[in-house]
């Protein structure tokens, strides 16, 4: 299909606002860089309107279809400096840093819901201090307790967070960029915390996540532990710890993606709406999947994660509603750039991110190549379409996996493939037991006995997996440069692969 002016205007300006962003997140002092570039938008404009009123007749390469060269490289160049700015806008500090290194007593709210761990529990403050103000991690006790908009007051020694070496893989691990991307440049380490007042955060978010947490009581009173921790991160993305060792045995054998709210969770939901309302029209079908997605991020809080997870959820709703790729694509890069409008940062240091858009590419390019080779498998309960998704995505996120992790899981396809099956029933059955617990436990005991039997066979197969030697294989060096030949050499194929099925439709009759 050929590209329109609006197309190519469309794609530059993509490409131009994400190479900005992408360049400041190394440069930190990019003034002159963004002031050189307007400079040189300029000097191009300028250029144009010279041409054009000397009548050179070098200027009207901008036909209907061609669209000048020199306003599409003003576009770039205009996009590149918007990310430029977008970035360093956001790098701008509340003041907090005369206090670091130092004990301190700040005040402020607990913005974000906790997250409690095995051995601590983290919460995000919004600082402030006189006239300043900032993010702040505090790592914790387990008690008290505190929770998503409680006004507090700390003390204790205000610490630039600094990067460490995984004991396990030798790795480096970019801890500061890490807390960068959520806008969290210091913390605090058991701190004294002293509660003022509860319920200052916003109202709407304050009962979503009171709705939340009494559905995980719900299901901590009808599941044992591991299982109801594992099925709340399913259901409604709930941070409770399952372990160390647990989380390692998913990261082993590759489905550490199903202890989080992703957007493949988010998806069943979508998919499962769709069943249920099989006899409506297509588009109504679409229509109400998306906003049965979206009305339950809301529930489950919104965060950053799970607004990240729906939005690449409902881009794979509209890749299989549609099938078209050209539109899905460009749906698929609008929905990334708003991303880096609300958070530059994620572009580089946000591993969640990264990894959100790069299967969400291999389920809308990658599939396709798989569909056709896998006619069979049955199309019942959908499991030939969580095969191809598992397949298409295992294959596409590979090598920035091997350069993020250094794991390169060897039963992660087969794992999967056993886990994912059963995972939209063990989410349908715990969302009923956790919503008839409301009711009367003897009513959520059925639906319990359910989950708990399908939560038992995903950890039973994870811990068995992961107990066998060959299971993964650390590589400690993994270098960047390998990721982007790797990921030119997926391009490549990709692009021959569009133009054999073009060609072949214009060979047929």
């Amino acid at each position: 299909m050929e590209q329109t002016v609006a197309d190519k205007i469309f794609y530059l300006a993509a490409a131009g606002f994400t190479a900005g962003v992408f360049t400041h997140s190394f440069l930190r002092e990019a003034k002159a860089f963004f002031f050189f570039l307007l400079l040189l938008a300029g000097a191009l404009l300028l250029r144009s309107f010279l041409e054009r009123t000397a009548g050179t007749g070098e200027a009207p390469t901008s036909g209907a279809r061609g669209g000048g060269t020199g306003a599409l490289l003003v576009v770039f160049i205009l996009s590149a400096s918007l990310g430029l700015w977008r970035y360093s806008f956001s790098l701008k500090q509340g003041g907090l840093e005369q206090y670091a290194r130092q004990d301190i007593v700040l005040r402020g709210i607990i913005a974000d819901e906790p997250d409690v761990r095995e051995t601590n529990t983290r919460l995000i403050l919004m600082a402030r201090k006189e006239r300043a103000e900032g993010k702040v991690l505090l790592i914790a006790g387990k008690e008290p307790q505190f929770e998503y908009g409680d006004e507090v007051q700390v003390e204790g020694k205000l610490l630039r967070p600094q990067n460490f070496t995984d004991k396990e893989t030798l790795r480096e691990v970019d801890y500061v960029s890490h807390l960068d991307a959520r806008g969290i440049a210091y913390e605090m380490f058991r701190p004294k915390i002293t509660l003022l007042e509860r319920g200052k955060g916003n109202p709407v978010v304050l009962q979503l996540l009171a709705f939340k947490k009494a559905f995980t009581q719900n299901i901590g009173t009808l599941l044992p532990e591991p299982h109801a921790s594992l099925l709340g991160g399913l259901i409604v993305g709930a941070k409770q710890s399952l372990g160390k060792e647990l989380l390692d045995d998913f990261r082993i054998v590759g489905v550490i993606h199903i202890v989080v709210l992703s957007g493949y969770n988010i998806t069943i939901i979508g998919v499962f709406i769709e069943w249920l309302l099989s006899r409506l029209r297509k588009n109504m079908r679409l229509l109400l999947a998306a906003a049965t997605m979206i009305l339950f991020a809301i529930m489950v809080g919104a965060s950053a994660t799970v607004i990240r997870a729906t939005v690449m959820a409902l881009l794979v709703l509209l890749a299989r509603g549609a099938g078209r790729v050209y539109d899905v694509t460009r749906a698929l890069l609008l929905a990334g750039v708003i991303m880096l409008l609300h958070n530059p940062r994620i572009l580089v240091f946000d591993t969640s991110f990264q990894l959100s858009f790069l299967a969400t590419v291999g389920l809308i390019y990658v599939s396709p190549l798989i569909e056709p080779k896998t006619q069979w498998v049955s199309s019942r309960w959908h499991l030939r379409d969580i095969v191809v998704a598992t397949i298409a995505t295992q294959i596409f996120v590979l090598p920035f996996l091997l350069y993020k992790t250094g794991i390169l899981s060897l039963v992660s396809l087969p794992v999967n493939l056993l886990i994912l099956t059963a995972v939209p029933a063990t989410m349908l059955f715990g969302f009923l037991a956790g919503l008839t617990g409301f009711l009367a436990s003897a009513l959520a005991a059925p639906f319990a006995f359910l989950s708990f039997a399908l939560l038992a066979y995903e950890l039973m197969v994870v811990e068995w997996f992961s107990k066998l030697s060959f299971s993964a294989v650390t590589i400690r060096h993994f270098p960047l440069w390998l990721v982007v030949f790797w990921y030119g050499v997926y391009a490549a194929l990709l692009v021959v692969w569009r133009k054999k099925k073009q060609s072949t439709v214009r060979e047929s009759p």
